[in-house]
């Protein structure tokens, strides 16, 4: 079998892959547009983690081809290095230095130099964590406990507010996972991240949407009060179900205000049983605190009718194909994938271990709460009517 052919992509296509690839198109569309495979593609993003790398340009005062032909010609005329200097508009010592660390006054040359000089201009500058051992430390052991880069970004700058050296962004926490050349975090600690990458993806590539069911008296968000709307009275919730293997599932809780989650245990998907589980958690909370559910076109609630009744709360859906109507549970329900990944039989987890999940995901910080955890908020919601 003969060898594969090369496949090398110039300068533009590479930039025009990079700015496809931000804006979120898959590389199997990519690779369309250049009439060649995905893998091709995948060899030029995925080296940096999908993170394109900056663009290398030349420091201002460094000196540029032109003037070393200069250096070149004068040289070969027999000029001396003070006088090239003063021709060039440098200092002695620039011009000394370019000549004597490229083979001297006799064997000088413009392009070898050049280029030399290029590749000698790659010195990584070390990142921040690279720099600050405790840092990293820190950094390792908050993802360890499934908390997200920005999470921990913006926890660390809540706890250090006037400490910048004990600080760091979310994107040098990506880049530090993604680009392993760095090594400075272990690439086992991808393992930690949400969504089990191997490159980084856009934030503008698309996401699926879920389906729909029919609801008979189904009350629309959009009758719903403002005061649910606008998240400032606690006691608001938005609800789904979340599904595995072996047609099991479990039904997951937000509470808008504080972001507070809860999961439970149901037997399976139908109506019966997801209600029933629903009416007793509901038992759990103070009236208070239990005011209001908004749920997804899921038939798993057409018994919605016998829920507001025995649970005394108010009861709306979203929209037809509009699950993003539920932002909050939609954005929870990914951050569970992290603890109850997709594929697996939900039915193994007894209803403490889902608490255990819940109370981990609750001591996240969150960006939209000022990092403040949710059990916090949730918890000052409690003290207020108590």
């Amino acid at each position: 079998m003969g060898r594969r052919q090369r496949i090398n992509y110039s300068a533009a296509q590479r930039s025009e892959i990079w700015d496809r690839w931000r804006a979120g198109e898959p590389m199997s569309s990519i690779g369309r547009r250049f009439d060649r495979d995905s893998s091709s593609v995948f060899s030029i993003i995925s080296p940096t983690g999908g993170i394109q790398p900056p663009d290398r340009r030349r420091a201002k005062r460094a000196l540029s081809l032109s003037e070393r032909e200069e250096i070149s010609r004068w040289l070969s005329t027999g000029c001396s290095l003070r006088s090239i200097a003063r021709h060039l508009g440098r200092s002695a010592s620039t011009i000394s230095r370019e000549v004597h660390r490229n083979g001297g006054t006799n064997r000088y040359r413009a392009a070898p130099s050049d280029q030399a000089a290029w590749d000698r201009s790659r010195r990584p500058k070390l990142c921040k964590l690279a720099c600050r051992p405790f840092l990293r430390r820190t950094v390792s052991k908050l993802l360890q406990k499934q908390w997200s880069p920005e999470q921990i970004a913006g926890r660390l700058k809540r706890m250090h507010p006037a400490e910048p050296e004990k600080q760091v962004s979310h994107e040098t926490i990506y880049r530090s996972l993604f680009i392993q050349a760095r090594g400075v975090l272990k690439k086992e600690l991808l393992e930690h991240l949400r969504a089990k990458r191997t490159v980084r993806r856009s934030r503008h590539a698309s996401m699926k949407r879920n389906g729909l069911g029919q609801i008979k008296n189904a009350v629309s968000i959009r009758e719903r009060p403002p005061s649910v709307e606008d998240r400032a009275v606690p006691g608001h919730w938005e609800g789904d179900l979340i599904g595995g293997s072996k047609n099991s599932y479990i039904a997951t809780l937000v509470e808008r205000h504080s972001r507070y989650v809860m999961l439970i245990k149901v037997a399976n998907k139908d109506t019966e049983s997801v209600v029933s589980a629903l009416i007793k958690q509901s038992r759990r909370l103070p009236s208070e605190l239990y005011r209001s559910l908004t749920w997804d076109r899921g038939k798993e609630l057409a018994d919605h009718q016998r829920l507001a009744l025995a649970a005394e709360v108010d009861i709306y859906f979203c929209d037809p194909r509009s699950p993003w109507q539920r932002g909050s549970n939609e954005n929870t329900n990914r951050l569970l994938r992290q603890y109850l990944p997709r594929g697996t039989d939900l039915s193994l987890h007894s209803q403490a271990q889902l608490g255990a999940i819940a109370r981990q995901l609750n001591e996240r910080p969150r960006k939209t709460l000022l990092y403040e955890t949710p059990a916090e908020r949730f918890a000052e919601c409690v003290a207020a009517i108590g």
